[in-house]
């Protein structure tokens, strides 16, 4: 599946990671780090690895927050062009799965991953990987 979802993004030029954090971004708004690691269930220092790769590429920008010590986290024009085109080629992937495997199988893998998660605590979406 992962191989899938990277062989989509790949031609946009995302990894997983990379889009999900584009996607967060988009969907929280200017965020802190620390609350956006939190939200994700991503250990902040892996967390500040990928949104650097987004930053460099100029698709987010880190700002000062509201409190003098604070940062703040936003998507760049450039970052929501990007999001959008990506999101085409998430959606492509989505709809290939659904068809090699059926919504039904799909539906019952989401529910016994989302399960297991759950499970796990937070220690479980933390991971080094760059893939979804």
């Amino acid at each position: 599946m992962a191989r899938l979802y990277a062989a989509e993004l790949g031609q946009v030029g995302l990894k997983g990671a990379q889009f999900s954090l584009l996607s967060a971004l988009h969907g929280y708004g200017p965020i802190a780090p620390g609350e956006l690691s939190r939200r994700l269930g991503m250990d902040p220092s892996t967390l500040t690895r990928n949104v650097r790769l987004l930053i460099d590429q100029g698709w987010a920008e880190q700002a000062r927050g509201s409190e003098p010590r604070s940062r703040s986290l936003t998507l760049t024009a450039s970052g929501l062009a990007k999001q959008l085109e990506a999101k085409a080629y998430w959606k492509r992937a989505q709809l290939a799965l659904n068809e090699r495997l059926g919504v039904t199988e799909v539906a019952t893998l989401h529910r016994l991953i989302d399960g297991a998660l759950t499970r796990l605590g937070p220690a479980a979406h933390s991971s080094d990987e760059e893939g979804p």
